[in-house]
């Protein structure tokens, strides 16, 4: 992997020349993902979830932003967000695997790049499960931040120091340096509702019959009744079987009959799915449930998972990319990366024209601020403010009636 070759403020030793150290070194709490790594993404709730996590941070553009709040161009930083990180991702792709990352893994990490002259040329995310979080307590390792970031690749261990390193993290951490993903939390709810997905599956399989008891007069041996069970169980899910089952004179084979709804099965699997949405911030209707929204409240449901779920995410990444990609003077001037929200809070055609009139109305756009909100060009005379004018300053009200107050006719 060329990246290794370029790495300039990371460097790799021995285990020999650690091992000493790691009695005194904590440990984040964050490497402890490998317990619950038997789960993985398959289960359809949890699938759910991660997918619009990714999607909804994907899908906002990122960008580059003055104390004004103006967009800024011509920065070295404006490629890496809005043209390419790297050499093999897009913006999209880039967003979508740190946000997996972040959600699945807990912690997402890249590896910020700069050559010689201190520009900015690249962004390359980490996979989380070689990372390990040192807490330099006792200072040995001289960590500038009191942490370092130690990478395990191709048998070596690399060392970035806190600057060199973007790392979000996921849900609710227990020390402020790594995060905990929903999946360590909820490990045994994810199980549940996938051994529930085997069951419907096992279901299926059995051509939906249910479990039976053969009873019989008499005694067979282990092996026999081994025998007989199976012999029993491959004629009837047999294809040539006809939904047939043949029995031995002298038994009689009776189902148990356990209904799905007796067990209100679907039920807590519904109810499972829901706290699964739940822990992620994804709302019902994502899940294409509509028992209490429907298609004609979108607008407020987008709202509600921007408000509620989605900007606590966005601020973790404006916060960790204004720390780490920019530099303190460029900060100091105000200079800050800001998610465009306005992508996932527009309503429908009414409403979308309805607010944009009042907005040009009212002086706070002009004509092609409104414009480029819809993607349509700019026109002539379109970027002055546009005011009525019968509003007067509180300074000057009753201004209007001043000449028929001096004697004048009022059609001056």
């Amino acid at each position: 992997m060329g990246l290794w070759n370029r790495v300039k403020n990371a460097f790799s030793w021995s285990n020999s020349e650690t091992e000493s150290h790691w009695k005194t070194i904590k440990t984040s709490d964050g490497w402890s993902f490998t317990s619950s790594s038997s789960y993985d993404a398959s289960e359809v709730t949890y699938y759910i979830c991660m997918k619009i996590l990714a999607e909804s941070v994907a899908k906002l553009s990122l960008h580059l932003k003055d104390k004004d709040s103006q967009k800024i161009y011509g920065k070295d930083v404006n490629r890496l967000l809005q043209v390419r990180p790297n050499a093999y991702m897009s913006p999209t792709d880039f967003k979508m695997l740190m946000e997996y990352n972040r959600n699945h893994f807990g912690n997402a990490y890249a590896y910020i790049e700069t050559d010689r002259n201190g520009r900015r040329i690249g962004l390359h995310p980490l996979d989380p499960t070689r990372m390990r979080i040192l807490v330099d307590d006792a200072n040995i390792l001289k960590a500038e931040k009191g942490y370092l970031y130690i990478y395990h690749y191709g048998g070596k261990k690399y060392k970035f120091s806190d600057k060199d390193i973007i790392h979000l993290k996921g849900g609710l951490s227990k020390t402020g340096i790594s995060g905990k993903s929903v999946l360590e939390e909820l490990g045994s709810t994810i199980e549940g509702a996938q051994e529930s997905q085997r069951y419907l599956n096992d279901l299926y399989r059995r051509g939906l019959t249910a479990n039976a008891v053969i009873q019989y007069t008499g005694d067979l041996s282990d092996e026999k009744k081994k025998k007989l069970v199976s012999t029993i169980t491959e004629f009837a899910r047999s294809e040539d079987s006809g939904n047939i089952v043949p029995i031995p004179f002298g038994m009689d084979l009776k189902p148990l009959d356990i209904k799905l709804t007796d067990a209100q099965f679907f039920e807590l699997k519904k109810f499972n799915a829901l706290q699964i949405a739940a822990a992620f911030g994804v709302k019902p209707n994502h899940l294409n449930n509509y028992d209490k929204s429907s298609y004609a409240n979108s607008e407020m449901q987008n709202l509600t998972f921007y408000i509620d779920t989605l900007l606590v995410i966005l601020r973790k990444w404006e916060e960790e990319l204004d720390y780490k990609l920019l530099y303190a003077d460029e900060t100091a001037e105000g200079m800050h990366t800001e998610f465009n929200v306005s992508t996932i809070l527009r309503g429908d055609l009414k409403s979308q024209a309805e607010a944009l009139n009042t907005y040009v109305t009212g002086s706070i756009y002009t004509t092609n601020e409104a414009r480029a909100y819809l993607g349509l060009p700019a026109i002539d005379g379109g970027d002055a403010i546009l005011v009525n004018g019968s509003y007067v300053g509180l300074d000057r009200l009753g201004a209007a009636y001043e000449s028929t107050e001096k004697g004048g006719d009022g059609n001056d």
